[in-house]
């Protein structure tokens, strides 16, 4: 089809505002999925995906629509996710797109994540269509959201396509809107063929399947295309879209989205964002998006050692559909060999060890989640710790950095005195308080990013009883006052519950861990001393009392310094055992220890 004809949109929302929904209508009304085959969240593949109610991967397809002056329109729809955690997803979806279909929830109106996507359309210079959803509640406020478009991210209310796509309402307007307001894909005038790749799967038949957005040229099966990146020259053996199910094509042309496989067994070989081109007469690069870098790094270990080898492979397994995931091998002397993970954040990292569980029957066990510390040392290097294990002696230390985030968190106004309380608790500076309308307020704070790791956006939740929402932005490092809390059992370093925390809070996670160990070493002949210490410095200990053994139950009668005798040669025996005795805590404990 001709470039004028085509469109290429995606949409975007905060999670839950009824994205799936609508792409779902739009895939009936254009006749792309027969009424027999209709189902409630027809984008989402994956079992995660239906049953949590959210989108995880990016989904293209292609639907084709004759509008009402009779034209037939093909218009390509990415459907993206809505978690902060899949921004990566969203920001490469966009640049395959000339607009986007902003989706605002009729009750609830914009929130957090509403304003990180129309920053990220924005950045594109995307056309942007509002749509105020879910119009058929009886709280919808069509009023109110018209009004936060304007107030919080300045586009015109009245521009705003009302809709449910629950009941079906509106969506003729929006296909009207999409082929009539947004621009067509325009050729960047170079005399070859161009295309971006913007995402790449596995499949067991065909190999890396390449997900492209052609700009220059045409593609089709035969010709030969090189990948910029990776200098890598292949020829393209299939070429086709999705409806969503995937078909062949004979060719893509200027603007269209779609697939093309060629001879490529490994995904390492495809990088996401690269370009393809003529090998003959090689055009310039496309600008790409931002690069992937992990988050939150843990360690995966299986339960049964074993099986090692297994979850090796089930996570290289993973990893070809998900390239935001990293892994490299590490040992432990308690939990023996696992991998050391990198995740985009912690939704993604509950995620990826819900799948290996579920897709590969892994029995894994996670360490505490921790982010990369820059580490400045007295020799003027500059070493990137993931891993407490990995920090080089206190002595040859000058300073350490943290990763900060900027956070947005927006409030009924009732619950804004708790959430700046949460916000400080977390060791966070607020920098902004913004009055979104009547009832809501947005907090803008800058925050340590392993500070809102393990139970923030859960605690935002339960403070405003559900009404509040987070997101954040990475924006570099800081120099902070970061310790390595060591925990010693008899004596002995614990390497899996090392981390690294701030000074302030080191003393009460000590006391939390090992009041928890306590609980969970089973009792030797011996007192066993359980310890937090940094560097040289203990700050909490707990004891886990000797076993009893009665010795002087053979005694009946007699002069006590009988009894005295046997209790003093059990004294010498106890310390004698406590200077050669080991202490083996069942995998169990670090089981329970590392649940908490």
């Amino acid at each position: 089809m001709d470039a004028a004809h085509i469109r290429n949109f995606s949409i975007i929302a905060h999670i839950d505002h009824g994205k799936t929904t609508l792409s779902d209508r739009l895939l009936h009304r254009t006749g792309t999925v027969a009424t027999r085959d209709m189902e409630e969240q027809l984008l989402d593949a994956m079992d995660l995906e239906r049953e949590r109610g959210i989108t995880i991967k990016a989904h293209p397809v292609t639907m084709y629509y004759t509008a009402k002056n009779g034209e037939e329109y093909e218009l390509n729809l990415i459907d993206t996710p809505g978690h902060v955690d899949f921004a990566y997803e969203v920001s490469r979806s966009l640049s395959a797109c000339e607009g986007a279909l902003l989706i605002v929830d009729a009750a609830q109106g914009v929130e957090a994540q509403t304003v990180a996507n129309v920053h990220l359309a924005m950045k594109q210079n995307l056309t942007i269509i509002p749509v105020i959803n879910k119009i058929d509640l009886p709280h919808a406020n069509i009023p109110m959201a018209k009004q936060q478009l304007e107030d919080i991210l300045a586009i015109p209310g009245e521009s705003a396509i009302l809709a449910s796509a629950k009941e079906g309402i509106g969506i003729e307007d929006i296909l009207e809107a999409i082929v009539h307001r947004m621009p067509a894909p325009k050729p960047t005038g170079v005399p070859s063929l161009q295309g971006l790749i913007f995402d790449s799967f596995f499949d067991t038949y065909k190999g890396v399947v390449i997900l492209v957005r052609v700009t220059n040229g045409e593609l089709k099966a035969g010709t030969q295309v090189k990948l910029l990146h990776s200098g890598k020259t292949v020829e393209v053996k299939e070429v086709g879209s999705f409806r969503p199910k995937p078909y062949v094509r004979e060719k893509l042309t200027v603007g269209e989205t779609g697939y093309f496989t060629a001879n490529i067994k490994t995904p390492r070989e495809v990088k996401v964002g690269d370009t393809i081109t003529d090998p003959r007469q090689p055009a310039p690069e496309l600008p790409g998006f931002q690069e992937i870098h992990p988050m939150v790094f843990s360690g995966i270990y299986p339960i049964n050692t074993a099986d090692y080898e297994n979850l090796k492979v089930a996570i290289a397994k993973l990893q070809l559909n998900d390239s935001a995931l990293t892994y490299m091998t590490e040992s432990s002397a308690a939990l023996g060999f696992g991998l050391r993970c990198g995740f985009l954040g912690l939704l993604h990292m509950e995620i990826v060890q819900e799948r290996l569980r579920r897709e590969f029957d892994m029995d894994i066990i996670a360490t505490y989640p921790s982010v990369i510390y820059q580490v400045k040392m007295t020799d003027g290097r500059e070493l990137q710790v993931d891993n407490p294990a990995f920090l080089p002696d206190v002595t040859y230390i000058e300073h350490i950095m943290e990763p900060m985030v900027k956070a947005f968190a927006i409030c009924p106004n009732e619950n804004i005195g708790d959430v700046m309380g949460l916000i400080k608790e977390k060791r966070g500076e607020i920098s902004n308080t913004e009055t979104l309308d009547t009832r809501r307020v947005m907090l803008t704070a800058k925050m340590p990013m392993n500070e809102i790791l393990i139970d923030f956006h859960d605690r935002i939740k339960s403070i405003t009883r559900g009404y509040g929402s987070m997101d954040y932005e990475p924006v570099g490092y800081e120099i902070s006052d970061m310790v390595k809390l060591d925990m010693l059992v008899n004596g002995e370093v614990m390497d899996a519950f090392s981390c690294l925390v701030h000074r302030e809070k080191a003393e009460s996670r000590g006391r939390a861990l090992a009041a928890k160990l306590k609980e969970v070493i089973p009792k030797q002949q011996f007192a066993i001393a359980i310890q937090a210490a940094i560097g040289g410095k203990i700050v909490a200990r707990e004891t886990v009392g000797a076993m009893h053994k009665d010795v002087t139950a053979k005694c009946y009668g007699g002069d006590i310094s009988r009894k005295r005798k046997l209790l003093e040669k059990q004294k010498e025996g106890k310390k004698r055992m406590k200077m050669f005795g080991t202490v083996n805590i069942p995998q169990e404990a670090f089981i329970e220890v590392l649940k908490t």
